[in-house]
């Protein structure tokens, strides 16, 4: 696998991210990229990351073994026709995209199912961009592939191999029950979380009194609502029937729950939360989903001048990286004052360590 040459049409946060641990994991390969951003392929060119880029779609990829569809999901489709001009019978044709059905829809009019096997890493962050991206991000998540039927077994195989080399795990889904399960798990809870900060955006005081307040479960089941609004609003435009069958079935359920709600029922509101509450302690606790988990601690320290930036130089000196640190003003479900989040979860036990020593009180909070 070392010699390999992938080729990445688009390098935003996914195709950066899956380039990088390219680049980590396999340092000999050689990675070919082009973008619609100039400054993002220079960067790719500057960290090292790219080996060749292009401003075109043209021959620089038909040596390639692996070619990455990394656009905004209808943006792929319209690159297939300069793609299937350059594209070498050798070459494994795949994508990043949140939805499945339609690219397979695409590679089928174009005559390419004996070479793309659909791919989607369940992973993303509510930044954006190629300067956001990170080979940790593909580390421990899921990452789906959805084969053709005419694509040969060892391209499968091989695949799989490429995504365990890279930090992830492979998981082999038919297109349909891909966009059904992601619209489920993934696309309606960007909904869901979109117009719940809608609502808070509306309901609030003129002063923002909301916003100023608002604690760290709301900023928790909201998280996703940073995500980018281009992305999102292709994943709705093509996985529509999808996720306006689920939201229907929320709908129903929301209206169930108002009618328990003003009926004072507290039996049916005591079973909404404890039937929720241990079905979700029983999910696998990896980082593996839309947006990776946010490993992060909170520490108790003094109202003092230079204080934040004396835990932030004890982590430094140990070469602990943080991914953000910060006061929290609102702590309904933080435990101390100062909130410092790592990118790995191996960091917390370090930092906690070490911050203890130091004596700090902490509380570990994943």
């Amino acid at each position: 696998m070392s010699t390999l040459t992938f080729g990445f049409i688009g390098l935003g946060l996914i195709g950066g991210s899956i380039a990088r641990a390219i680049r980590q994991n396999l340092p000999q390969s050689q990675i070919i990229a082009y973008d619609i951003n100039a400054d993002t392929l220079r960067e790719a060119a500057q960290c090292g990351v790219a080996n060749v880029i292009t401003t075109r779609i043209d021959a620089s990829f038909s040596d390639c073994d692996y070619l990455f569809l990394c656009a905004p999901v209808q943006k792929n489709d319209e690159n297939l026709s300069a793609v299937k001009e350059i594209l070498s019978p050798k070459t494994l044709l795949t994508d990043v995209g949140s939805v499945k059905s339609e690219i397979h829809t695409e590679i089928k009019k174009a005559g390419l199912e004996g070479q793309f096997i659909g791919g989607h890493p369940m992973a993303g962050s509510d930044r954006i961009g190629f300067i956001n991206s990170k080979a940790v991000l593909l580390e421990n998540a899921y990452y789906i592939l959805t084969p053709t039927d005419s694509v040969p077994e060892n391209k499968v195989t091989d695949y799989k191999n490429l995504v365990q080399q890279l930090g992830a795990i492979p998981m082999i889904l038919e297109p349909a029950q891909h966009d059904y399960v992601t619209a489920a798990v993934s696309h309606l809870p960007h909904i869901i979380a979109a117009s719940l900060v809608n609502l808070v955006r509306d309901k609030d005081s003129a002063d923002g009194l909301m916003k100023m307040i608002a604690a760290g479960g709301f900023k928790d089941i909201t998280r996703i609502a940073s995500s980018s609004a281009a992305v999102w609003q292709q994943i709705c435009l093509t996985n529509t029937e999808n996720i306006s069958t689920l939201l229907s079935s929320y709908i129903a359920s929301l209206q169930g729950i108002q009618q328990e709600l003003n009926a004072k029922s507290g039996d049916d509101l005591y079973e909404l939360f404890d039937s929720a509450r241990i079905y979700r302690d029983s999910f696998i606790n990896t980082a593996s989903g839309p947006l990776k988990s946010s490993y992060a601690i909170t520490i108790d320290i003094a109202d003092e001048p230079g204080e934040i930036a004396a835990v932030a130089t004890i982590l430094a000196l140990k070469n602990i990286s943080i991914k953000n640190i910060g006061i929290v003003h609102n702590r309904e479900y933080e435990g101390g004052v100062l909130r410092i989040e790592f990118y790995q979860e191996e960091a917390i036990e370090r930092s906690t360590k070490i911050l203890c020593e130091k004596g700090y009180s902490l509380h570990n909070r994943k």
